[in-house]
C-alpha cells in the first residue's frame, strides 16, 4: 500500500498537475508560450509610435474590453523602454490648452503651438479570439489520503477551466500607410476547478473593462498576449525607426 501511495504522489508531480510545493500554493498553467518572459532591459534609442483603437471582432468581447487591452498594451510598450508612445486620446485636450495659451486670455507661459510630436509608426490590433471560460474533461487521480486541508495522492476534483485570446497585430508606417509587419499573437492558460488558485502572471492592474477576469485563467491569458504583442513589435520594427 505504501508503494502505491508513493507512486500516486510521484505521478501527480510528473504529470504537472501540481508540484509538491504547489499542493499548498497551486498555480495555473500556461498551455502555450510556456517560456513567455518580458523583454530584457534596454537603454538605447526609441521608436516613436501611436496605438490605434482596438477593433473588437470576437463574439465574447465588447468595446470596453478593447479599450482595456489597448491601455495595457500602451503601458507595456512604454515600460519596455523601447518605444516613445504618442498619446492620441488626449490630443484634443492638449490642443485646447495650446489655443488657450495662445489666445492671451491665460497667464504668460503655457504650452506652445507646433510642439506636438508625430508618430512614425502606428500599431493596430484586432481582438479575434476571446474565450474566458471553456471546460475540458474531468481531471483527477484516485487514491491517497488527506493531510490537513491538502489531499495528497487523492482526487484532484473538477473540470479543467481553459481560457484563451488572440490579437491580430499590425505595425504600419505612418507616412506611407504601408504595413511593415503583421502577425497573430495569443495567450492561453488553464487551471483545475475545485479549489485551485491562480498565480497572477505579470504586474500592474488589468485595463478598464477587464477587472472581472482578475485571478482567473483569463487574466493570465490576457497578460501573456500583451507580453507577446510587445515582444513582436520590438522584434519586427526595423532598426532605422529607433532614432529618438
Amino acid at each position: 500500500m505504501k508503494k502505491v501511495f508513493v507512486f500516486i504522489v510521484s505521478f501527480i508531480c510528473a504529470a504537472g498537475l501540481t508540484g509538491c510545493a504547489s499542493m499548498r500554493e497551486p498555480t495555473a498553467r500556461i498551455d502555450n508560450n510556456a517560456g513567455t518572459v518580458p523583454l530584457p532591459p534596454y537603454s538605447g534609442p526609441k521608436a516613436r509610435l501611436a496605438v490605434a483603437d482596438f477593433d473588437v471582432k470576437a463574439a465574447k468581447a465588447h468595446r470596453s474590453i478593447g479599450t482595456g487591452l489597448r491601455e495595457m498594451l500602451i503601458t507595456s510598450l512604454v515600460n519596455s523602454n523601447r518605444f516613445s508612445v504618442m498619446e492620441r486620446q488626449a490630443l484634443k485636450a492638449a490642443m485646447q490648452e495650446q489655443e488657450l495659451a495662445a489666445s492671451g486670455a491665460a497667464a504668460a507661459g503655457g504650452p506652445k503651438r507646433g510642439n506636438i510630436k508625430t508618430a512614425d509608426l502606428i500599431i493596430t490590433a484586432a481582438v479575434t479570439e476571446f474565450e474566458p471560460h471553456s471546460v475540458g474533461g474531468n481531471a483527477g487521480i484516485i487514491g491517497g489520503r488527506s493531510i490537513g486541508s491538502v489531499i495528497v495522492g487523492g482526487i484532484i476534483a473538477g473540470s479543467m477551466n481553459k481560457a484563451h485570446m488572440a490579437l491580430d497585430v499590425r505595425v504600419i508606417d505612418a507616412s506611407t500607410s504601408e504595413i511593415i509587419s503583421s502577425a497573430r499573437v495569443q495567450g492561453k492558460a488553464s487551471d483545475f476547478a475545485g479549489g485551485f488558485g491562480i498565480a497572477v502572471f505579470g504586474v500592474g492592474a488589468l485595463g478598464p473593462g477587464l477587472s472581472g477576469y482578475a485571478n482567473t485563467p483569463m487574466e493570465k491569458a490576457i497578460r501573456v498576449c500583451i507580453i507577446e504583442a510587445v515582444k513582436y513589435a520590438a522584434m519586427t520594427v526595423p532598426a532605422n525607426y529607433f532614432k529618438y
